[in-house]
């Protein structure tokens, strides 16, 4: 484990302050959450490497991601923002695993990254996701828009801006807005 001058005065271990750094990558399609926020920032290790210019040790950092979905186009970006996020704090080393199990559910989502969606104008998931349920079937209740609170509202298509999202249409405010979608 790499042991920084940052961890000596702080007391901060180096796997917090990487996390730490990691958490501030914000998602590309919805700049408002951040990648832990959406759920998707799973694991942050610090270890060290050998540079190959003078032999010594240098940090290493692996990060692991799961995608919304298993296609979501945004997970180059993250990789890219994530690589840069961690070389601008000094780790030369960055590696992004990205993982498809277990799969992501919107359960993973914190609750101040639901409220950050609302005060975006999108709809947060509302309830649990019920992947590998076995039990009664789940009714989808109405969904509250996020500009004025109406539950009076009507899904327009299931497939919204991205795949994780649906576009629904408020019938008192008449605003249309999207839905993140339970998953």
């Amino acid at each position: 484990m790499y042991i920084s001058d940052f961890q000596t005065r702080t007391g901060e271990t180096a796997r917090q302050k990487a996390w730490d750094i990691a958490a501030t990558v914000c998602d590309p399609e919805i700049p408002v959450l951040t990648i832990e926020d959406l759920g998707i920032l799973r694991n942050v290790q610090v270890t060290q490497e050998q540079n190959t210019a003078d032999g010594g040790l240098v940090p290493a950092v692996q990060v692991t991601i799961t995608p919304t979905y298993s296609g979501c186009p945004a997970m180059d970006a993250i990789r890219d923002d994530l690589k840069a996020a961690f070389h601008k704090e000094g780790y030369p080393s960055v590696h992004v695993e990205l993982v498809l199990s277990p799969a992501w559910t919107t359960d993973w989502m914190t609750d101040s990254g639901k409220a950050k969606l609302k005060e975006y104008g999108i709809a947060p998931p509302t309830g649990k996701a019920t992947l590998g349920h076995n039990g009664p079937v789940r009714l989808s209740l109405a969904v509250k828009c996020p500009q004025c609170s109406s539950l009076n509202t009507k899904e327009l298509t299931r497939f919204g801006s991205t795949s994780c999202k649906a576009l629904y249409v408020c019938q008192d405010c008449r605003e249309p807005f999207d839905y993140f979608k339970v998953l």
